[in-house]
């Protein structure tokens, strides 16, 4: 892998465990040569993975909207910072750089963020993996919300089963090596 999308918070959440995660991860990408694609902020656990990856030597790639830059949320040391117009050329923009995504504990943007990708990956628009940094069990009610999908007949388990938890990123990164995406979900027949 060499570049990895990253969505996370723009906060840090309650309790050191959430940003000391963010650091963690940034260190430990910067470690693997693995560049950083995030949402350009400064702020949150955003700014706390861009500053250790930095600070560890690392390549680090923000892509932004121009609104959030001239509010002065934008990350200024970056190795690269791309400006963009909307919320949508972001997404499409660290879609284009990244080789796969990891979710770290945030809000509303940040499943956002990661479900357009996972829902890209089932239509068979990129073949790239996605994955859920489980800190302290953040995302378990996600994850059994997945396998509601499937036990309800929303959604076959393969495409549940494209999304990848785990509390460790090393084990993340090795499922990502080894990932085979499903079949996209709709063939050239109509049929799922």
């Amino acid at each position: 892998m060499t570049a990895l999308g990253v969505f996370c918070g723009s906060s840090p959440g309650n309790g050191t465990a959430y940003i000391d995660a963010a650091r963690a991860v940034g260190r430990d990408l910067a470690r693997r040569g693995i560049e950083i694609v995030y949402g350009g902020g400064r702020v949150g656990l955003m700014g706390a993975i861009a500053d250790a990856a930095l600070a560890a030597g690392g390549r680090v790639t923000g892509v932004i909207p121009r609104w959030l830059v001239e509010r002065e949320i934008a990350h200024t040391g970056l190795s690269m910072l791309h400006v963009v117009e909307n919320l949508h050329e972001r997404k499409s923009k660290m879609a284009e750089l990244a080789s796969g995504f990891v979710a770290l504990p945030g809000a509303a943007g940040t499943l956002e963020e990661m479900f357009e990708q996972w829902t890209w990956a089932q239509l068979g628009i990129h073949e790239k993996p996605c994955g859920f940094l489980n800190v302290n069990g953040y995302f378990d009610p996600l994850e059994a919300m997945t396998m509601r999908m499937v036990t309800e007949g929303f959604m076959q388990s393969s495409y549940a089963n494209m999304l990848i938890f785990s509390p460790d990123l090393a084990d993340l990164l090795a499922r990502f090596a080894d990932y085979q995406p499903p079949q996209r979900k709709w063939t050239d027949s109509g049929k799922p």
